[in-house]
């Protein structure tokens, strides 16, 4: 990737999601300032990741934690990696119901394109926790809650849609499923210390970014 490139993916994702007064991380080829490695006696550094409105704050313990191939990562590392999974999962259910479903050929070809980038996403976050020896899912996680999941009832109504129905359906949960994904990678960028895991959450922010963008310029 070009730093020219980086730069202005960067300041994408920046501008859907700076007025949220979050930090960024840029994907640049620069190497971050080194920072002095912490002593096996110092105490863990605790991260306070802010709550959705009306929620209490979550703090998470950020000590490092050294992987296989020599990187660091921490609990908000594992836990976005875990946590995303299943969100993923879930927007491909949603986009598996356009090519039958929906009205509109746009909307089918976004759908399908949607598909094409998430389940390798998938595939990403499985490997990264199997090296770290992580399991793909942590019983103590509430899948519901997590930002944009879309409710059992909801995704019942949107199955049983057809035409334009189905694309209006479609278009509301899937930019709100896509908002949470926003406000998830957000929280890893403030909190997790994996460099890698980092640039995904970067470019996956602004790759739905964009899709949320296109399926407003659909008007449907």
């Amino acid at each position: 990737m070009t730093r020219q490139r980086a730069w202005m993916r960067a300041a994408v994702l920046a501008a859907v999601l700076g007025a949220g007064g979050f930090a960024l991380v840029s994907c640049t080829d620069e190497e971050p300032p080194k920072q002095a490695a912490p002593s096996a006696s110092s105490e863990p550094v605790p991260v306070i990741l802010p709550g959705k409105p009306g929620e209490s704050a979550a703090v998470s313990d950020a000590g490092q934690v050294r992987a296989p191939d020599g990187s660091t990562y921490n609990t908000i590392d594992a836990t976005f990696a875990q946590m995303m999974i299943a969100h993923h999962i879930q927007a491909l259910q949603m986009a598996e119901l356009a090519p039958s479903r929906a009205g509109n050929s746009q909307l089918k070809a976004l759908a399908a394109r949607m598909q094409a980038a998430q389940q390798p996403e998938i595939e990403y976050l499985r490997d990264w926790l199997a090296d770290r020896g992580k399991p793909e899912s942590d019983p103590s996680h509430d899948h519901s809650t997590m930002p944009g999941m879309q409710t059992e009832a909801a995704l019942a109504a949107l199955t049983g849609s057809s035409g334009a129905d189905f694309d209006q359906r479609f278009v509301t949960m899937m930019s709100d499923h896509h908002r949470g994904a926003l406000q998830m990678a957000t929280d890893v960028l403030n909190g997790g210390t994996d460099r890698m895991l980092s640039e995904f959450a970067n470019e996956m922010a602004v790759e739905q970014s964009a899709e949320i963008n296109r399926m407003a310029d659909l008007k449907i």
